[in-house]
């Protein structure tokens, strides 16, 4: 419809008027119909040219006035004082890459649609109300008081950690914690560390990022092979749950472990990443209950809760908590503490153990559509590892090309990871096949899919 001499507005009746109308003359600005001086007509001739009410336009100029394009007179036409830069705007659209994927069969993602949206809006209000004006200024390094005393007890309930508020760190998931310790074992002299091999490539980046040098360690049916440790001051693993081959570490070698590390003052870092999901019993305990001097317990919310939460939890060794707070304060002062108190929340009104219960009834039950999805359309992929975890653990026939068939499950617009991506040194062709992030429905829909490739 037009609006006289003036300019041309379109209105879509199936959409709100007012943002279209303010779309529309932004959209224009700068042109030479609508050039700084220039007079837009009055609210009154512009409603009834449009067929809409006055107050829409009376809104939608009032918004242009407040972002500074127009000027609003009193008995007099409104003016426009202003024109957007002259680079054009484009749109954000999603700095996500999973977001534009047909399937998620990510192995290190959790649901997403299960994040309590509610409670957590919940336990931020009731939080921040609590709050103290003092709290909202820098607090320690080593993060909330009232997370870590929290937390603590958490992990020790449901991970059997050894775990105190004072040696209960906090960080910007566990990514971030892996990195200071390493960069604490760098400036106390240590130059070489141990890694599962294969083993997840953001973590074996975060320890070369803090200059130590990654010494790849061999992984079998019983998980890392401490004979084969050689001459590191310190080994990163995932004893319960080993990324990407899903195995578990037996328990000779956690004693011969830990009997290393007790032998040579070394440190152990027990990767806990998603060992609160197992199926077939209770979680096991950890490796850092048995020898608490010697392991340092890293977790995040990543798999309990979503990535974006971005908040991980280190329990270190009593040698290391002056250290880690130093390094800590020299690189960020703190973590974001607003999201501590939320969490802290969370937890003391039951709302994370509920989500936790809630989650892994459902990943178990999405671990057994997966299982039996792959067992009738590709019975010659074996599928391993231990009942646990966010993901299926799964070996390709002899001769196929790993990377092949990544390539062409892409292509298909399926999201999955494969075994040698995340190693070092060649390993068989495989592959780390996600279950929980899709519902049941669309999980047997993915599975056919890339059983097709």
């Amino acid at each position: 419809m037009s609006t006289g001499p003036l300019f041309a507005l379109t209105l879509d009746r199936r959409a709100p008027p007012g943002a279209q109308i303010e779309r529309q003359l932004r959209a224009r600005l700068g042109s030479d119909a609508l050039s700084v001086g220039s007079a837009l007509p009055s609210t009154r001739a512009l409603a009834a040219d449009l067929g809409v009410s006055r107050g829409v336009v009376v809104r939608a100029y009032a918004q242009l006035a407040a972002e500074g394009y127009i000027e609003l007179r009193r008995s007099a036409a409104p003016l426009v004082v202003a024109q957007p830069r002259s680079s054009e705007a484009t749109p954000a659209g999603h700095d996500v890459p999973i977001a534009d994927v047909r399937f998620n069969l990510r192995p290190d993602l959790p649901d997403l649609a299960q994040f309590p949206r509610a409670q957590w809006l919940a336990a931020s209000r009731a939080s921040l109300h609590r709050a103290a004006n003092t709290d909202l200024a820098y607090g320690e390094p080593f993060g909330s008081a009232v997370l870590r005393h929290q937390l603590a007890p958490f992990l020790a309930r449901t991970r059997g950690v050894v775990a105190t508020p004072g040696r209960t760190a906090v960080f910007a998931g566990s990514t971030q914690g892996l990195f200071v310790l390493a960069s604490v074992l760098r400036a106390g002299g240590i130059e070489r560390i141990g890694v599962e091999d294969p083993g997840h490539r953001w973590r074996t980046r975060a320890l070369a990022a803090a200059g130590l040098d990654v010494v790849p360690v061999p992984v079998d049916g019983d998980g890392l092979r401490v004979d084969r440790l050689g001459k590191v001051g310190a080994v990163v693993l995932s004893p319960d749950h080993h990324f990407p081959l899903g195995g578990a570490l037996s328990a000779q070698r956690r004693r011969a472990l830990i009997e290393w590390a007790a032998a040579g003052e070394r440190l152990v870092v027990e990767h806990d990443y998603d060992g609160h999901f197992r199926y077939d019993r209770p979680p096991a305990g950890t490796l850092q209950a048995l020898a608490p001097e010697h392991v340092a317990y890293v977790g995040s919310a990543s798999a309990l809760l979503v990535p974006t939460v971005r908040l991980g939890w280190a329990v270190v060794p009593d040698r290391f908590v002056v250290p880690v707070a130093n390094q800590m304060f020299a690189s960020n002062i703190a973590t974001s503490r607003l999201a501590q108190f939320t969490l802290a929340e969370l937890i003391a009104r039951g709302y994370l153990d509920r989500h936790l219960r809630r989650a892994r009834a459902a990943y178990r039950r999405r671990r057994e559509v997966a299982c039996a999805a792959l067992a009738r359309h590709r019975p010659d992929w074996v599928v391993g590892g231990v009942p646990a975890g966010l993901f299926l653990s799964v070996t390709l026939p002899p001769g196929a090309d790993e990377a092949h068939v990544l390539v062409a499950a892409r292509r298909r617009g399926i999201a999955v990871d494969g075994v040698n991506e995340h190693a070092l040194r060649p390993q068989a062709p495989g592959l780390a096949v996600g279950f929980a992030a899709a519902p049941e429905p669309t999980l047997r829909r993915a599975l056919q899919a890339l059983a097709r490739v």
